[in-house]
């Protein structure tokens, strides 16, 4: 059954040099399409040129809350601008929140806000960070639905309780499970993922972060270990593997609006062309 992994970094500087390897393996592991995510606007060149040589990866453009020492006037339109003209973005992120370490929880507010604005206006989701932050999160998304107007999204790599999860559920958000699901103590990330309506379910990985058991010991996480995080979930929530695979494929078509042919075309038997040039 495909799968899609809606949450990867494949321009990071770990994955330079093999990724006709990767595809191959994410593509064996019925990987049918990615979304990548965008740290901060200005990476977002070099996503565009891996997508050039990948058909099934779809791109969001956005900035990290870590990375708000990057934000200035000119960073929300440098969003937006790069958003509509290309016609592989399907959302705006990661953005969010992360009050972890953060000292600079105005600037991380103003830029969630005015990219949750971003997103409303072009009719993308947002892919949202979250981190020790979960009431600010939801009262913002809540205050922007309330008085501006819709905007949905997913909260990636989710770990929170099942409370804060249902606020988000209850905000019309779906929730993504990455590798933490599988780790032995994420005893309230399993109990979350337990309690999302099949409708809301999605998976990822994250990488090259958080490889899922039993892939733990591979410090660069890949897309092919999708498959690792959807086996698991399935055993969790004590459905088939491709019943899982189905569901989550359709909610990643049905809130990225991916192209349903791409995704559920058999593809197995069928060339694919190399990535990247040879030595690239």
């Amino acid at each position: 059954m495909p799968l899609v992994d809606t949450h990867v970094h494949l321009n990071f500087d770990t994955f330079a040099g093999d990724l006709n390897e990767l595809a191959r393996a994410w593509r064996q592991a019925g990987v049918l399409a990615l979304v990548h995510s965008c740290v901060e606007p200005n990476e977002f060149s070099a996503m565009q040129a891996i997508a050039d040589c990948i058909p099934e990866l779809y791109l969001s453009v956005g900035l990290h809350p870590l990375d708000t020492d990057k934000w200035t006037a000119a960073t929300a339109a440098q969003i937006a601008e790069s958003a509509a003209a290309d016609s592989r973005v399907v959302a705006i992120g990661e953005t969010g929140l992360d009050f972890f370490k953060a000292d600079d929880e105005a600037v991380q507010r103003e830029a969630f806000w005015q990219q949750l604005t971003i997103a409303h206006r072009l009719g993308l989701p947002v892919i949202v960070h979250c981190r020790d932050a979960a009431q600010a999160t939801a009262a913002m998304v809540r205050e922007f639905q309330q008085t501006v107007g819709p905007v949905t999204g997913v909260m990636h790599c989710w770990a929170g309780t099942p409370e804060e999860t249902q606020w988000f559920l209850d905000l019309g958000f779906y929730i993504s499970f990455s590798g933490i699901v599988t780790f032995k103590n994420a005893h309230q990330v399993k109990a979350s993922a337990k309690m999302v309506p099949d409708d809301r379910l999605l998976v990822e990985t994250d990488c090259p972060f958080l490889s899922p058991e039993p892939m733990r010991k591979e410090r660069r996480n890949q897309p092919a270990f999708v498959r690792h995080v959807a086996i698991y979930l399935a055993e969790l929530r004590q459905v088939e593997f491709d019943t899982l695979a189905q569901t989550t494929t359709r909610n990643a078509v049905t809130l990225f609006n991916l192209p349903k042919p791409l995704l559920f075309s058999a593809v197995d038997g069928e060339p694919w062309p190399d990535l990247m040039p040879a030595g690239g």
